[in-house]
């Protein structure tokens, strides 16, 4: 494996990748559905929706169960209502992600989270899931002009932290995270554990395929190694 040789800073995508959202938005989505008095839906069909922010997840459920779009924004207003009530019991971190981003930190790489989850979660849930002190930027649907995979969030990252394209690393579980990262010319992990859509994370072609969180540590000197100049 050729590892990287100047990665000054890491981003990270959220669901599927740091922690498994997957309970929370299914039971959010299927109170909602049930408020409507629309079928519901299993947490199967859920997890292959999630990726690409609430409004496209709540859409695809909508042709999934044949709801009027004429619902849509009643439909928003009832997730969130429900999401806030359940988001902290239903999201979980996954395995060795608090051990990996501990020595991250220790061995001084600048970390950002970039995610499509609606940027009004994200404050009291990487609080309550003690994500809140690793990162020094936060990225969330609503903060930037365009989601993933447009490249924008991560030119952000790279403006803020000062980077060239060749400097980031971004990790994530799904095409979009992975082309994001792409098109900004940025070198990509991709994890085989997240939800994807239901499609193998190695079809996207990422720079590194990795099955568990804490492998990520084997691509980085540690502690992180000066710039070239």
């Amino acid at each position: 494996m050729n590892k990287p040789t100047d990665i000054q800073a890491i981003a990270f995508d959220l669901d599927g990748t740091l922690v498994d959202s997957l309970p929370g938005l299914s039971l959010a989505i299927q109170r909602m559905l049930a408020e409507l008095s629309l079928p519901t839906v299993s947490n199967e069909q859920v997890k292959n929706w999630i990726g690409n922010g609430i409004d496209v997840m709540i859409k695809r459920t909508f042709n999934c169960v044949g709801a009027s779009d004429s619902l849509f924004e009643q439909a928003k207003l009832l997730f969130n209502r429900h999401y806030e009530q359940v988001i902290d019991e239903g999201t979980k971190v996954f395995p060795n992600v608090i051990s990996t981003l501990d020595t991250l930190q220790k061995n001084n790489y600048p970390m950002a989270l970039v995610t499509n989850k609606p940027a009004q979660f994200l404050p009291t849930l990487l609080q309550t899931l003690k994500l809140d002190s690793y990162f020094s930027l936060v990225l969330g649907g609503g903060d930037v002009v365009k989601l993933k995979p447009h490249p924008t969030p991560l030119y952000q990252v790279m403006a803020t932290f000062g980077l060239y394209h060749d400097q980031l690393l971004f990790i994530g579980d799904s095409k979009n995270d992975i082309s994001a990262a792409k098109n900004a010319q940025c070198l990509t992990v991709g994890l085989t554990y997240g939800y994807n859509y239901g499609e193998p994370i190695a079809t996207s072609e990422p720079d590194y395929i990795f099955d568990h969180f804490e492998s990520i540590l084997t691509l980085l000197p540690l502690p992180k190694a000066e710039p070239k100049k």
